[in-house]
């Protein structure tokens, strides 16, 4: 069994990030399909004892999706706006596809201000633990229609991250657009070589290049480390792979899944 899939199925206790270009398909609207799909994954592993918290990008997506006349608004109100629209639909499409499953979920909306309150965190915590232990998928998005530069954590692989930490969880799955982390560009260098296995961050930046933000996404390479730098701390482990191939969660119990494996 290679690591990556042992590791998944040792870990019990996950935290799923899906991002923004995950989730869109290549017009920018939202991707239904693989909600469908992801929803009925994520009820595989539930049945065999897992329990699963999704930190999901998506709310300017599923905005566009119901609001195009917006698109291309860059004003940062319209853009809070958008996600306020966008919130409610994304939301919307997630019920209908784990409903389809015979499972609820619940939504968390969060702000970096709530991680930094203790009182704040620990009903955050014990919210997580309530609705796990009861059957329900929380998911949990920042708040970007009321985050401002002081409040807000900016991206959600660190928000996943502090999510993972919170809620002592045993493995974070980032899902991007790409296998994991390469020596470099893979879209732009067709001899990147995929590194598998990282077991020290400061020693990876150094033999990387550090590319630029996704289309859809606000994060990039550089804060899927920094991710990874903050749950390995605790001994977490983390994996970084594609959320765009068939069966993308419950393909990564088999020998031949790829990605990016952080451990301490």
């Amino acid at each position: 069994m290679s690591k990556i899939a042992e590791s998944v199925k040792n870990a019990r206790k996950i935290v799923i990030k899906i991002g923004s270009n995950t989730l869109a398909k290549a017009d920018g609207t939202t991707n239904i399909d693989f909600m469908l799909s992801f929803a009925a994954q994520c009820a595989e592993l539930i049945k065999e004892g897992k329990q699963i918290i999704l930190v999901s990008s998506g709310a300017q997506v599923a905005g566009v999706s119901t609001t195009k006349e917006w698109a291309r608004k860059k004003d940062v109100h319209y853009r809070q706006a958008l996600c306020a629209i966008g919130q409610v639909e994304l939301m919307h499409q997630w019920r209908k596809a784990f409903q389809q499953q015979g499972l609820h979920i619940g939504q968390l909306l969060l702000t970096k201000d709530d991680f930094e309150n203790e009182h704040r965190s620990l009903n955050i915590r014990n919210t997580l633990f309530t609705l796990v232990d009861e059957g329900v998928v929380p998911i949990i998005n920042e708040n970007d229609s009321v985050s401002f530069d002081e409040i807000k954590i900016g991206d959600n692989d660190n928000l996943s991250a502090l999510t993972a930490i919170l809620w002592s969880a045993d493995m974070l799955i980032l899902f991007s657009d790409i296998d994991g982390v390469y020596s470099d560009n893979p879209k732009t260098n067709k001899d990147a070589k995929l590194i598998e296995s990282v077991t020290s961050i400061p020693e990876l930046r150094k033999s990387i290049k550090i590319g630029e933000t996704n289309s859809f996404g606000t994060g990039g390479i550089e804060t899927k480390l920094q991710a990874a730098e903050k749950v390995n701390e605790y001994g977490i482990q983390m994996l970084l792979t594609n959320g765009g191939k068939e069966k993308a969660l419950t393909g990564l119990l088999e020998d031949g899944a790829k990605g990016t494996l952080f451990s301490d």
